[in-house]
């Protein structure tokens, strides 16, 4: 992907241009008076988002993230897709899918009515990815950026057979101290605990964190929030088309033993992912399609 045909063809003058980032990946650089951002061409995965007024970045990236290709991009919002989790098939496939290791293609930059601006990245089907997985499709993100960040994640079956997805938008949020953290909006919800057996539970009150937490929630509503103590902040997550919602911290242990995390970086973010995964699975009938959404704001 060229850098110099990507701003011929996509760039929008004083706020959206492309740069090559870290391993000779293509981003694409927003800043539009209402925020500033970075989105990888490689992986459609966004990197960075910060408000005008908030003092940090809305996402955690790793330091210690491979920018190579093939690999994925530890921090931001990777895409899992179209499976969430290990291979449902048992097969050997690598977990989370194939998209969040590929190069996408941009489809489309504009700037909207109310001054937001908007990246469209896609990816269909090829001879490579019908070796992993045998289905026709068309991937589409699109990526809205003002004073609140948007992600939309279309997926639309473009074969003659129906097929079935688990999916996640993949967030990886900056705190300022993961003990000061605590998750809003799951009380008495159900989850599953892949931290320990995969057994079910039920939430009692807000998800706090001293120790590994890996949980699928279940039957969760629309709006989350992220109480961030340590910098001041709330972050809000609106979801559409979701009906499950995973959080995840690796604590100390995994954090020291995973070669794209600091040993202490445990401390500085938390997952809660946007999703479809375990019971809520999604099929997705020849010509027709399913929309993924998300939307994230920041307040003092």
């Amino acid at each position: 992907m060229n850098i110099d045909q990507l701003n011929n063809d996509h760039a929008i003058a004083g706020q959206l241009e492309f740069i090559e980032g870290k391993g000779g990946f293509p981003l694409a650089r927003i800043d539009n008076g209402k925020a500033r951002a970075l989105v990888s061409v490689y992986a459609g995965q966004v990197l960075s988002y910060q408000p005008a007024n908030q003092a940090h970045d809305l996402l955690f990236l790793s330091d210690a993230a491979y920018f190579q290709a093939g690999k994925a991009i530890k921090g931001g919002i990777p895409v899992c897709w179209p499976w969430f989790g290990p291979d449902p098939e048992d097969r050997g496939r690598a977990a989370h899918g194939f998209v969040r290791n590929r190069p996408w293609t941009v489809r489309a930059t504009e700037v909207l009515a109310d001054g937001d601006t908007r990246i469209t990245l896609g990816l269909v089907d090829n001879p490579e990815t019908r070796d992993i997985w045998p289905e026709a499709f068309d991937l589409s993100l699109e990526v809205t950026i003002g004073a609140g960040l948007r992600v939309e994640l279309h997926t639309r079956n473009t074969g003659e057979q129906p097929f079935v997805i688990t999916q996640a938008l993949h967030s990886y949020f900056n705190v300022g101290a993961i003990g000061q953290v605590q998750v809003l909006g799951l009380e008495e919800s159900d989850y599953l605990d892949k931290a320990a057996d995969g057994s079910r539970n039920t939430q009692a009150g807000a998800v706090r964190f001293d120790q590994e937490v890996d949980r699928i929630y279940l039957d969760v509503r629309p709006g989350l929030i992220i109480d961030d103590a340590a910098f001041g902040r709330r972050i809000s997550i609106t979801s559409t088309g979701s009906h499950t919602a995973v959080v995840w911290n690796p604590w100390a242990d995994i954090s020291a033993n995973m070669g794209d995390l600091g040993d202490d970086d445990y401390q500085r973010f938390v997952c809660v992912e946007t999703a479809n995964a375990a019971t809520d699975i999604i099929e997705v009938r020849p010509g027709a399609g399913y929309r993924l959404g998300v939307e994230y704001r920041m307040e003092q």
